[in-house]
């Protein structure tokens, strides 16, 4: 610690020493209120601007959110528009006794009085019967 130096002015009691000493404290008083008040009004900014700024990251982080469970469900619905029009394309074709006909011989083997169906070996099959022997 440093030894205060003494110091060769002196004091003068005087009225107008006092009152000049009193305007010097009332100025000082002054300035360490407005330092106050300054540092209390940067203060309330600061935690305003830091609310603000965790509310602003918090929607971007819900917008985010939200646009890729748009993307998914919008490839859903192209998945799901896909698997309705290949569902009417069926039942358009299940409209048609022909085709009805025609698909109840070749899955399940029914055929009309003296009819015979012969079962004969798919393409693929008899391929992968020969690449095996």
């Amino acid at each position: 610690m440093k030894k205060q130096k003494k110091s060769n002015v002196a004091y003068l009691p005087t009225d107008f020493a006092k009152e000049q000493y009193a305007n010097y404290a009332k100025q000082q008083r002054q300035v360490i209120y407005r330092r106050r008040r300054l540092f209390v009004i940067f203060a309330v900014a600061a935690v305003v601007a830091i609310l603000f700024g965790i509310s602003l990251l918090r929607d971007f982080s819900r917008l985010h959110q939200l646009e890729t469970y748009q993307d998914k469900t919008i490839v859903q619905k192209a998945e799901t528009d896909q698997q309705i029009t290949s569902l009417k394309k069926d039942v358009a074709l299940l409209e048609d006794d022909d085709y009805v006909a025609k698909l109840a011989r070749s899955r399940y083997f029914y055929s009309k009085e003296g009819e015979i169906n012969f079962r004969l070996p798919d393409s693929v099959t008899q391929s992968q019967e020969e690449t095996t022997k």
